[in-house]
């Protein structure tokens, strides 16, 4: 009797376990987000948390009813094309990508049939990832920070914040996708305030010493730090270079400034990767990116460091003070 009850319990287990398979095969796959960033994992951690926040938002949690293959360029553009192409392989059902324009333009290339869904600062008509921001087109759309061309405002705010200053620096990356259009916006506005600017480039963390040695030699009184996902992952060794040798320096993110840095003018950048990942969520139940405008910033964020700028023997103006944002102690 007992051998014919644990037969039974033996038996009873293997159907139970043929059934959870069969149902197990019949639950359809989970849809799968290609996430593309020029930037790295670490950097990005508390923005791609905000992505997370915007997917909960739409109904999309990871490992619950969507999946997600992220490609991490680490600042090395030229990974890009290849990342991007082996997503589309992947047959992703949308492919988000962040961390400059580099990763949408090698997205766009590689596919005219997944819907991208952008985060980007570049001037996306211009570049041709969009026909117009209110109707895209095609199978892009996204969220536009436009903090390219936010750099002649950037050179106003340091000419309003050093008294005296004559001299003016850029740092860029020159192999951005976007190194020729912000450089050009700054001399342009510099050159209206009556401002001598010098474009320096770093393309590694070595070459990022030496542009700070050579803004030393130049005796600049101001420096200007480029959009990009290679200076934004070096944030840390950018802001303690400016500080090192005294260069009073703006940003376009608020994390700069909470990292040491001086001042910064831009969008809320984890707002953004959360409005990106709302889209990514509507694209995923059927939304045309080609009927979804690209969403842009509501609110331009000034944030200044009081400490920092006591520590180079600035006064902040009153003219600032009154527009500034937030102020970090």
């Amino acid at each position: 009797m007992i051998a014919r009850r644990a037969l039974l319990g033996v038996l009873g287990t293997g159907a139970l376990s043929v059934i959870s398979s069969a149902i197990a095969q019949q639950r359809p796959p989970l849809p799968v987000i290609g996430f593309l960033s020029g930037r790295s994992p670490g950097a990005t951690a508390h923005l791609l948390a905000a992505f997370h926040r915007g997917l909960a938002d739409a109904g999309y949690v990871e490992g619950k009813n969507v999946a997600v293959e992220y490609r991490w360029a680490e600042g090395k553009s030229e990974r890009l094309p290849a990342m991007a192409a082996d997503l589309v392989r992947r047959n992703v059902a949308v492919i988000s990508t962040a961390g400059g324009t580099a990763p949408v333009l090698a997205a766009k290339a590689a596919t005219t049939k997944i819907p991208i869904v952008f985060n980007s600062g570049g001037d996306l008509v211009k570049l041709g990832v969009v026909a117009s921001l209110r109707r895209p087109g095609g199978n892009v759309t996204g969220v536009g920070q436009f903090v390219v061309l936010l750099a002649a405002k950037r050179i106003e705010f340091l000419h309003e914040l050093i008294v005296g200053i004559t001299h003016v620096a850029m740092l860029v990356n020159p192999t951005h996708a976007t190194a020729d259009q912000e450089p050009a916006l700054a001399q342009e506005a510099a050159h209206k305030l009556g401002l001598k600017l010098n474009v320096v480039g770093a393309r590694n963390p070595s070459e990022i010493d030496a542009a700070f040695e050579a803004l030393v030699r130049q005796r600049v009184g101001g420096l200007l730090v480029a959009a990009d996902p290679f200076l934004d992952d070096r944030r840390e060794q950018v802001v303690a270079l400016a500080a090192r040798h005294a260069i009073p320096a703006i940003y376009n993110w608020r994390d700069h400034v909470a990292a040491g840095g001086l001042i910064s003018y831009g969008a809320d950048l984890a707002d953004a990767y959360r409005q990106a990942g709302i889209y990514t969520g509507r694209i995923l139940k059927g939304a045309n990116p080609a009927e979804l405008p690209v969403m842009q910033p509501t609110k331009v964020h000034l944030v200044v460091n009081l400490k920092t700028a006591k520590s180079l023997g600035i006064v902040i103006p009153q003219s600032l003070q009154v527009r500034a944002d937030e102020f970090i102690e």
